[in-house]
């Protein structure tokens, strides 16, 4: 699943290894930059004192295409570099380390780090990545590019530790289906018996409309809505979890 603007540049594959180093991927599930695994199907699941890795490789382009910046305002632009900043909330005992030491790369190069630790703590911990990304933008013409620089942080991924019945229980992604599609939608990913609370916003970050519940699906008539992309936004105990649909 792609996302847009400069959330587009990234690529993560998880590979399941057991150490703290990583070879950067060269091929990518569904394009040359974007998320992956998507928040859907998130990080893999942990088990209280038992050593855990996992890698996540990305990836940008060279340069700004459309499909980044729908707008068409620094398509053609120079992307320079990328940094991953930090990952924040990863259990207690758990680090990351990148293929490189700086976790600074080049537009157009592969990189990767690994997640990696013990814990004792049964918790479900939302892990947000942190990452700075600079561009070249032409502002006049004539002169030459001025490097643009822009955090952008990566949130509704988690990392479960807890005993095999608690992981089989929460870590149901977040669904939506169909997708895309004309009429309605069901959400599905929902905590039975747990209060979630259930957005629906357009890519400018607008509420359209918001229920709670506590049943384990919840349904949305998208009559009213004009053909384009949306996201929906689910927030529980856990944390929140972000997809995106299209209305035919």
């Amino acid at each position: 699943m792609k996302k847009l603007v400069l959330s587009s540049l990234f690529t993560m594959t998880y590979l399941f290894s057991w150490g703290q180093s990583c070879t950067p991927g060269a091929n990518f599930v569904d394009s040359t930059y974007g998320i992956w695994p998507d928040t859907t199907q998130n990080l893999p699941p942990a088990l209280p004192n038992v050593a855990y890795s996992t890698d996540i490789n990305f990836k940008v382009p060279a340069s700004v295409t459309p499909e980044i910046d729908p707008s068409g305002q620094f398509v053609g632009s120079v992307i320079q570099q990328f940094t991953v900043d930090a990952m924040q909330g990863l259990p207690p005992g758990f680090d990351y380390a990148c293929n490189v030491s700086s976790c600074t790369y080049q537009g157009g190069a592969n990189g990767c780090a690994n997640i990696f630790g013990t814990t004792d703590s049964v918790a479900v911990f939302p892990v947000t990545v942190d990452v700075t990304a600079t561009v070249l933008v032409v502002l006049l013409p004539g002169l030459p590019p001025t490097p643009i620089t822009q955090t952008v942080s990566f949130d509704g991924y988690k990392i479960v530790v807890g005993s095999g019945g608690i992981i089989e229980q929460v870590v149901q992604p977040l669904g939506v289906q169909p997708n895309p599609a004309q009429n309605s939608i069901e959400v599905t990913g929902l905590m039975l018996g747990s209060l979630s609370s259930i957005i629906i916003k357009d890519m400018n970050g607008k509420t359209l409309t918001q229920i709670q519940t506590q049943e384990a699906t919840a349904n949305f008539d998208l009559t009213n809505l004009a053909s384009g992309t949306y996201l929906v936004e689910l927030t529980d105990a856990f944390g929140t979890q972000r997809q995106k649909f299209i209305k035919l």
